[in-house]
């Protein structure tokens, strides 16, 4: 056959939930376009039951997810960096035309972006060290705090960096041990939907991270006000659309991380996203006494 003779196979962009890829259940879709409004795809019009769907996901993977050790979460996100290193030249060409950037500033941007996963693949097992630890307390007693994850994070994917700024704030909930219900960004959802896939061929267990796709307000307005949602990043809300969202969350007292200015997902992040989503625990227990002489372990 001659290569001009041949029909193209146009990609299908599906949400991701429970680890499965299924439609919008309303069937619907919306144009996505590049930076100079060339039709790119049809992306997956996500609905209220979609956002249920991906909470009852997410906290369905929550108990293995959490107890898993925290190298093995760390060897997880490695091997997601791996993958996407594998696929990195697909991302290359769906960052350019979706930030409306030059082929070698958007391998920049993903580079940086497998980078920042490496880089919270490593902090998995230290964290505790961090914010954790003994504490000296005025009687013959342990006392010894450590952090645990909150639970069910919404995130909110930032609007315009669709790829960096989405691993940014997606990385350190699940490196944590939490699990997410990711709202991919509204303008440019195809890098999230991808990333998606990527997830579905590595280590992390379906239903750890799910991915939604369509209109920002429309899918976290019932994630803010869902009651087993246990926390919210606004990361990709407007000012209005943050606040409505930080009183609807208020009803189960969700943890809320409100829209922060940043310059440059580039930049180094330091452990502030990693400690957002975190609970401290703190445990007392008796030292006991070794004999006669008093002396306590």
């Amino acid at each position: 056959m001659n290569a001009v003779d041949r029909l193209s196979v146009f990609k299908t962009y599906k949400l991701y939930v429970g680890g499965k890829f299924p439609r919008s259940e309303s069937g619907r879709v919306y144009e996505v376009t590049d930076a100079k409004g060339n039709w790119l795809a049809n992306a997956p019009l996500s609905s209220r039951k979609d956002a249920r769907d991906a909470v009852v996901a997410a906290r369905k993977a929550f108990g293995g997810w959490s107890g898993a050790t925290a190298y093995n979460r760390g060897q997880v996100l490695y091997r997601v960096a791996e993958m996407l290193e594998g696929r990195r030249d697909q991302f290359v060409r769906e960052v350019a035309d979706a930030e409306g950037l030059g082929k070698s500033k958007a391998a920049a941007l993903v580079d940086a972006t497998i980078d920042r996963w490496v880089w919270y693949a490593g902090w998995t097992d230290k964290i505790a060290q961090v914010v954790g630890g003994g504490n000296p307390v005025a009687g013959p007693f342990f006392n010894l705090s450590s952090p645990e994850p909150t639970g069910v994070v919404a995130v909110l994917a930032p609007q315009e960096s669709s790829f960096l700024g989405l691993v940014s704030v997606l990385a350190p909930v699940i490196a944590t041990g939490n699990t997410a219900v990711v709202v991919a960004s509204e303008k440019a959802p195809l890098p999230a939907l991808s990333l998606a896939e990527v997830l579905a061929t590595s280590d992390v267990p379906g239903g750890v991270v799910n991915v939604l796709s369509g209109r920002t307000a429309e899918i976290a307005t019932p994630l803010a006000a869902h009651q087993d949602v246990n926390a919210i990043d606004l990361a990709g809300a407007d000012q209005v659309l943050a606040k409505e969202l930080e009183i609807a969350a208020a009803d189960n007292l969700k943890r809320v991380l409100r829209p922060q200015p940043v310059d440059d997902w580039a930049a180094t992040p330091g452990t502030d996203r990693l400690t957002a989503f975190l609970e401290t625990k703190t445990v007392w227990h008796p030292t006991g006494s070794l004999g006669a002489s008093g002396s306590s372990y």
